[in-house]
C-alpha cells in the first residue's frame, strides 16, 4: 500500500491542486519585466526566482550533506543585482531550481522514514524539511504571480 503521507508531501513539493505550479507562473514571463520592481513592491522578479532557487540549493545540501556549512542570511539566500545578470542567467536559474526541486522529490521518495532525524542537524526531520521547501516555494510563487500582474498593467 502507498505511504499516503509520502504521496502528499510529493504533490505538494510538485505544487499539485490548489497551488499554482512553478513551470505555470514563469511561463512567457516578459524579459523586460525580470528587473522591475514596480513601487511599493519589495523585490524584483529576478531577485524572488532566484532567492527561491538559493533557499530551496540550501535546504537540499543540509537535508544530504553531512558537511553542510551554514550559509549567512540574507546575503547568501538574495541575489546581489535586481535584474538578471546576463541573458541566460534567468534560464539557468529556472533549470536549476526545476533540478533541485527533482532531487528533494527523490530523496522524499527515498528515505525511508520522513520522520527521522537527519543525522547532521540539530533534530530536523527530512519531513520538515520538505515542508519547508513546499511552504517557502508557495509563498514565494504567489509574490511572483502578483508581482507579475503588477507589472503587466
Amino acid at each position: 500500500m502507498p505511504d499516503p503521507l509520502r504521496s502528499h508531501v510529493l504533490a505538494l513539493l510538485k505544487m499539485e491542486g490548489a497551488h499554482l505550479a512553478f513551470d505555470e507562473a514563469l511561463k512567457n514571463f516578459p524579459p523586460a519585466l525580470r528587473g522591475k520592481k514596480p513601487r511599493g513592491a519589495p523585490h524584483t522578479a529576478w531577485q524572488l526566482l532566484e532567492h527561491m532557487r538559493l533557499a530551496q540549493e540550501d535546504i537540499l545540501d543540509f537535508s544530504r550533506n553531512p558537511k553542510y556549512e551554514e550559509r549567512k542570511f540574507p546575503d547568501d539566500y538574495w541575489p546581489p543585482t535586481p535584474a538578471p545578470p546576463g541573458k541566460e542567467a534567468w534560464d539557468r536559474s529556472v533549470r536549476q531550481f526545476r533540478k533541485d526541486l527533482k532531487a528533494i522529490e527523490k530523496l522524499v521518495a527515498s528515505q525511508p522514514d520522513l520522520f527521522a532525524a537527519i543525522p547532521h542537524g540539530q533534530g530536523q526531520t527530512y519531513l520538515r524539511e520538505a515542508l519547508l521547501v513546499a511552504d517557502h516555494n508557495s509563498y514565494h510563487l504567489g509574490q511572483l504571480v502578483y508581482l507579475r500582474k503588477m507589472l503587466e498593467k
